[in-house]
Order: C-alpha cells, then structure tokens, then sequence
C-alpha cells in the first residue's frame, strides 16, 4: 500500500467517523430504519478509500448513500458526496461531476419528501442545508484546480527533464565535434608523416624502424576508430575556440607533412563574425586534412576572399580524389556548419583534376 493509498483510507474512515457521529447526534423521523441509516452514512464515507482508482463509481456510491439516509430520516449534509465530487473534478471527469451534482440538487428535494418532512416548501429549504449550490461549485473548483496544478507541475517536469536531456546531448555533440575538427586533423598528420618516411625508407632500401611501423599501423587504426565513433555525433558550437586569425598557422603546419599549401586572403578584412571565422577554420582544416589523406595531391591552395557582405573560403588541390556517393563525415559536417550559418557550400571535382571545396558565408548582421 503507498503513501496515497493510505492518506485516502485515513481520510475515508475520518469521513466515516464524522457522518456517522453527525447522525448520532441529530434527530431521527424513521428510529425503526436508524441501522439502514447508520449504515448509509458510514458507507457512503468509506466510499472515498477508493476515489483515486475509481472516481465515478464513489460519485455513484456516495450520491445513493447520501439519498438513502435523506429517506431513512437522518438529517445530515452529504459531506462524503462533496468529496467525490472533488475527487471526480480532479482525476478530469468534469461533465460526470456536474451531470451527478444536477441530479442530485432535484434528488434531495424528492428524498426529504419521502421521509416525510412536510410540504414541498419545507423539502427545498432543508435541502438547502443538506446540498447547498455554493458547496457542491466549491467542491468542483477545488478539484479543477488542483488537477490544473499537477497538469502544470507535470509539464514542467517533463520540461526540465527535456532540457536537461538536451543539454545533456549538445554538450555530447559539441564534444564530439572539438574531437573530430581537431584530433582528427593531429592524428591524420602523424600518420601521414609515418607513412612518407616509412615510404622514403623503402626506396632507400633502409631498415624501417619497428617504432615507426608501429606509428604508422597505429595512426591508421586510431583514425579508422575515431572516424566510425564519431560518425554520428555532429553539431554546430557556439564557443569558436578558432578563427581566421588561426588559419595561417594551420597552413603552416600543413605543409610540415610535405603537402605544397599556399594561403592567399583577398579583399578588406573587416570584422568577421566569430561563428564565422570558426566555421571558415574547420573548412580550411577538414579540407586540408582529406587532401592529405584522400587526394594524393602535391599542392593545394587555400584563398580567403572578403567581399561585401559575404566570407568565401575555396581550397584546391591537384590531386585524385572524387566524390564519393556517400559523404564521409568531414564533408557532411562542412555542409551542415555553412548551412546553418545561411550559406553555400560546393564541393566536387575541378575540370582541370583535383578537387575544390568552396564557401560562402554571410557575414552581414542582417
């Protein structure tokens, strides 16, 4: 038995209790039928242990109670009604509760008449005192508002809940995303540097360095793994840790791995966005990173233009990759950083061999 279940046996028997001392200490037209009465009124109370699980069936029990002792002669208000009216309100049954209360108001009436009070005049004055039109709307409101109460305490859990779990998720995909622009890049260097020296090694007819092929072996792997972890987990960031002003040393850093890069910036360099600038770097940096491991290329040519309104970033290179049918993350992850931002991306073979990946950005505020 839980906590709720309790609280309701507690308040039933209380109820009980009351309606049948009520009965006790009033005054009684039919003494022979004072046990059917007693009877009425302590289960007419009783009723309420189960108003959470069955709301409309203690409407009913409690309506039937509470006329049977009206008849019987006991003239005692319908408390354990009220309750089941509230109870009805609040588990959302609210044209039960009015349908119920209506028939009840011209049901008293007709019960103090067959218990033998006098006169029609006298039946709808003591049903006044019995059932009262201010109880049984009190009742109901209470009940509506309540049950608006823990609808709304409900969603705003449900709300916090979302929020939290979607906090939860950027913050995962942001990491995700840090992991894939920039320890991709690192580990496709090592291996790209391990492979060149392991390949000048064999032209040379030297002995490769068990460490080395470890390296290059490892490098590999490690970008396979990275790669397939992280193939799912993308997501634009709103803390650029990168920026134009960085894309100079990436080049730099580049052509340490033998790969011919330039850097040409064009234009007036004005003020650039940041989530701009950032998405210019990643650009620069995934496309850099898929020549070197995809293209076989021996140049490439990264060029910054500054027009009005609009950041293009291109890099080419003159090497032998193609577009495969199914993007790799880097290039879906470009397409969904420049998309985001309101701008363009082209990405594909050059006519003249290579490839070419080419941004446009707007870096108007408007």
């Amino acid at each position: 038995m839980n906590r709720a279940q309790i609280v309701d046996g507690v308040i039933a028997a209380g109820v009980a209790v009351a309606l049948v001392a009520a009965g006790v200490s009033g005054t009684h037209r039919s003494p022979d039928l004072d046990v059917l009465g007693y009877a009425a009124l302590a289960a007419g109370g009783l009723a309420l242990a189960v108003r959470r699980r069955a709301p409309i069936a203690v409407l009913a029990v409690t309506a039937v109670c509470a006329l049977a002792y009206q008849v019987v002669g006991f003239e005692v208000p319908v408390v354990a009604y009220l309750f089941a009216v509230y109870a009805a309100v609040r588990a959302g049954h609210r044209i039960a509760a009015v349908v119920a209360s209506v028939l009840m108001l011209a049901a008293v009436p007709l019960a103090l008449l067959a218990s033998g009070v006098a006169g029609t005049g006298a039946a709808f004055t003591q049903s006044r005192d019995v059932l009262q039109l201010a109880w049984l709307i009190a009742a109901g409101a209470a009940g509506e508002a309540l049950r608006q109460a823990e609808r709304r305490a409900d969603e705003a859990e449900r709300t916090r809940e979302e929020t939290a779990r979607r906090r939860a998720d950027e913050e995962r995909l942001h990491i995700a995303r840090e992991l894939h622009d920039s320890l991709t890049h690192q580990i496709s260097v090592i291996k790209v540097q391990a492979e060149a020296v392991v390949h000048l090694a064999g032209k040379r007819g030297e002995d490769v360095p068990d460490a080395l092929l470890a390296i290059r072996d490892a490098g590999r792997e490690a970008a396979r793994e990275l790669r397939a972890t992280l193939e799912a987990l993308r997501d634009d960031d709103k803390d650029p840790p990168r920026g134009l002003d960085d894309v100079p040393d990436l080049v730099r850093r580049v052509r340490t791995t033998g790969l011919d890069a330039q850097l040409t910036v064009e234009g007036r360099c004005d003020a650039v966005p940041a989530a701009v600038g950032r998405t210019a770097y990643r650009i620069v940096q995934e496309s850099l990173t898929n020549v070197a491991r995809h293209a076989a290329a021996a140049t490439a040519s990264v060029r910054i233009d500054h027009r009005p309104g609009t950041l293009v970033v291109r890099v080419d290179d003159d090497g032998q990759a193609t577009v495969d049918s199914a993007p790799g993350v880097g290039l879906t992850g470009m397409r969904e950083r420049v998309t985001a931002l309101g701008g363009r991306l082209q990405a594909g073979p050059r006519r003249e061999g290579g490839f070419s990946v080419q941004a446009e950005l707007p870096v108007d505020p408007a």
